[in-house]
């Protein structure tokens, strides 16, 4: 592989993760009974539409299909990121709700 070949693999193992990290979120909110478009309009409120938040909430499972997510894992992975605000609106609703 080439420094460009190598370059573009890890873009998009990024994009992949990233990807990954979204669906994550998504399917905890359907787990625990959140809209996660309203969890993310709260933590970026002056982002417009987010593609990638569309398409994970259209690859959800109902929540009796899925499998446990914990809190801990979303809140890992969401600032494994640099998705602190998301991280912290997650955690506010968990507080709230006892989730």
């Amino acid at each position: 592989m080439d420094n460009k070949q190598i370059e573009e693999h890890i873009i998009k193992k990024y994009q992949n993760d990233e990807k990954m990290m979204v669906l994550i979120f998504a399917q905890w909110c359907v787990n625990n009974d959140l809209d996660p478009e309203e969890l993310y309009k709260t933590a970026y409120p002056y982002q417009v539409k987010n593609e990638a938040l569309k398409e994970a909430i259209e690859l959800t499972v109902p929540k009796e299909e899925s499998d446990e997510i914990s809190v801990q894992t979303v809140i890992h992975v969401l600032q494994l990121f640099g998705n602190d605000d998301l991280a912290s609106v997650v955690q506010f609703n968990v507080d709230q709700k006892k989730i």
